[in-house]
């Protein structure tokens, strides 16, 4: 494993879920965790800063999950990298859009800790 840091980009609009999934990822060692609180947060995150991997809700204001992962995916500097969402919408269609649009994972809410830890190391090749 290199001596830099990975990077990590939580976009979840609510607070209690945000610190959860960031306290639970915060236990990789070696993965530095950044948060935004909604879509048009997590894009300006991303402009500002290379991230090895993103973790994302579906249902947010402003700017939906579904719609940043697919700005993502256009974006030249972004589309490769790895995309978690993490959602309550646990509905297949809702997966398989996601998926569709470039999501490499799909958690259903409420998650576990080491679910979440191990589908990020599992993308990240750890």
């Amino acid at each position: 494993m290199a001596d830099s840091p990975l990077h990590a980009l939580v976009v979840e609009d609510s607070p209690t879920m945000r610190q959860l999934i960031s306290f639970a990822l915060r236990r990789i060692k070696g993965l530095e965790v950044a948060e935004a609180d909604d879509g048009v947060d997590g894009l300006k995150k991303l402009s500002e800063q290379q991230f090895d991997i993103l973790i994302t809700d579906i249902n947010m204001p402003v700017m939906d999950g579904l719609k940043l992962v697919s700005l993502v995916r256009k974006d030249e500097m972004h589309k490769d990298i790895p995309i978690v969402i993490i959602t309550t919408e646990g509905a297949s269609e809702d997966r398989q859009r996601a998926m569709s649009l470039g999501a490499n994972a799909y958690i259903t809410k409420p998650i576990q800790a080491p679910q979440v830890i191990n589908c990020v190391k599992r993308l990240l090749g750890l």
